[in-house]
């Protein structure tokens, strides 16, 4: 049984190579759309799309339709289109075992499964595994978004610097149609000729300052730079409706549950940190070996204590009401002294 990525799946459609079941789902829809749209508009041409291809909705269809429209034999084409959107809404899948048996080899079935997960104990998953495509996307964790934005900035021929990357990846956050969507917005703003996408043309268009912001936080609490932590506190503070608690708390919560795994790597290196992360690449792991170095293993377990008595303070837990910029400002002091 092969195990297909995101990456390895697309590179077979590029090349051409096109399978005759596809079971694409899981929490991350982004993927699942890009591949079924990437079949959709590069298995047939346009003059052979009215007769080859069909488009079904798991609400409005059944198991017995799609399996009836896939045996049929394409018109004046090589293949065939089926493709189920909204496949979680099925009912009765285990009918398509059947057909499983014996896939019609100029079909190309896509069924889409957004939201969730078929469930793996199924003698269906089993046959769908052994027959055809299948892939469950996670959520992707928020340490992987600045790879994914360079990967799609790469596949479009942009650059940006690190900077430009994270401004996206703290304004956007996981929704990677979203950030997806503005990068495209970006590309077409660009200057004629010019490839690079820098922190002026996001501040310019995506609305967030290059200087003031949560990426910006995180990394002066890594170096232990306290002057320039307590000017974004204070800019947060000045600015609230730009800058909400509930996005930098989680985001320092995130970053510094990292580092105290990064304790038990048994290889401290970048790519062994990386490796024992589960990360894609060594991307922002030089941060995590930064504030190792300026934060002992214990003081990162206080400071991990401090951001939830943060978060309980900023929605009211105890009772009393503080301001959110009151509520950082301790909250920085107490991390960084």
């Amino acid at each position: 049984m092969a195990k297909y990525t995101y990456e390895s799946i697309m590179s077979e459609l590029r090349s051409g190579v096109f399978h005759s079941v596809y079971y694409l789902m899981g929490e991350e829809g982004y993927f699942t759309d890009s591949i079924t749209d990437y079949i959709m508009e590069n298995a047939l041409n346009e003059f052979e799309r009215d007769f080859n291809m069909t488009v079904y909705y798991g609400l409005d269809t059944d198991i017995d339709t799609v399996v009836t429209a896939a045996k049929r034999f394409p018109m004046m084409a090589e293949r065939q289109v089926i493709v189920v959107k909204e496949a979680q809404m099925l009912k009765n899948l285990d009918s398509l075992l059947f057909y499983l048996q014996n896939p019609q080899p100029t079909t190309v079935l896509v069924f889409a499964h957004k939201n969730g997960s078929l469930d793996k104990r199924k003698k269906v998953a089993t046959e769908l595994e052994r027959k055809g495509v299948v892939i469950d996307f996670p959520k992707m964790r928020e340490e992987n978004l600045p790879s994914f934005v360079k990967n799609y900035m790469r596949g479009k021929g942009l650059t940006a610097d690190n900077k430009s990357v994270l401004m996206m990846c703290e304004s956007i956050g996981s929704d990677l149609a979203r950030l997806a969507s503005e990068i495209d917005k970006l590309s077409i703003a660009l200057p004629q000729g010019s490839v690079e996408i820098t922190p002026e043309l996001v501040e310019e268009h995506i609305g967030i300052s290059k200087e003031y912001n949560n990426f910006e936080l995180k990394s002066a609490i890594a170096k232990k730079d306290i002057l320039k932590a307590n000017r974004i506190v204070q800019y947060f503070a000045n600015n609230p409706k730009k800058n909400p608690i509930q996005m930098t708390l989680p985001l320092l919560f995130s970053f510094f549950s990292n580092v105290m795994m990064c304790y038990y790597a048994p290889d401290k290196s970048e790519r062994g940190v990386a490796d024992f992360l589960g990360l894609k690449s060594t991307w922002g792991v030089d941060e995590y070996i930064t504030a190792m170095k300026n934060y002992r293993a214990m003081h990162v377990m206080e400071i991990l204590h401090l951001l939830r008595l943060a978060d309980a303070q900023s929605k009211g837990c105890d009772g009393v009401t503080i301001p959110d910029g009151e509520i950082m400002r301790e909250l920085l002091y107490k991390i960084m002294h």
